[in-house]
């Protein structure tokens, strides 16, 4: 089975042949893939070649179809390709410079950034910590907490996402 912590599986076929199907493993872990999203990865998965019965399954099931057995099939389909699911720990992390790396590419606003799931993230670099600690709990919170200063706030979570995203050391490396 492949590893999932980040370390080299160059040999690994599925990996080369399709990244998005290993990142949707560990965005999965980390409870940042909508389940109705996984069908339409397994049927692209399909387009470059990568077939597994489970996989079949999975891009036939409609995006309303029953979250459990859209789960089930594609931790299933993730087993009988050798994609073992990483560490919630070390998935939530790479979720976390993933958001940094998206938030300072201008594809995530500041108020997608507010979350409680982000402050139960133990950082485990400096960078991780720095910019979590920037992050406001809820939406409804951020005038709350930066008051008028705003600015100067997305101005420090500019530097410290670009700080984190410029070191990523958890996660698939492509």
């Amino acid at each position: 089975m492949a590893a999932m912590d980040g370390t080299s599986e160059s040999d690994n076929p599925v990996r080369s042949a399709y990244p998005p199907l290993v990142e949707a493993a560990w965005l999965y872990r980390a409870d940042q893939v909508c389940p109705e999203d996984l069908p339409m990865t397994a049927a692209q998965a399909l387009a470059r070649g990568i077939d597994t019965p489970a996989l079949c399954e999975l891009a036939g099931l409609p995006r309303h179809a029953d979250p459990r057995d859209i789960r089930d099939t594609f931790e299933l389909a993730l087993e009988e390709l050798g994609i073992v699911l990483p560490d919630q720990h070390l998935a939530r992390r790479y979720a976390l410079h993933r958001l940094a790396t998206r938030f300072t590419a201008g594809e995530v606003d500041l108020a997608e950034l507010a979350s409680e799931k982000w402050s139960e993230t133990e950082g485990g670099t400096a960078e991780e910590q720095a910019f979590v600690a920037l992050l406001p709990t809820c939406a409804c919170c951020i005038e709350y907490t930066l008051g008028l200063d705003e600015a100067a706030w997305e101005t420090q979570l500019q530097i410290a996402a670009s700080a984190l995203a410029s070191h990523l050391t958890v996660g698939p490396h492509f």
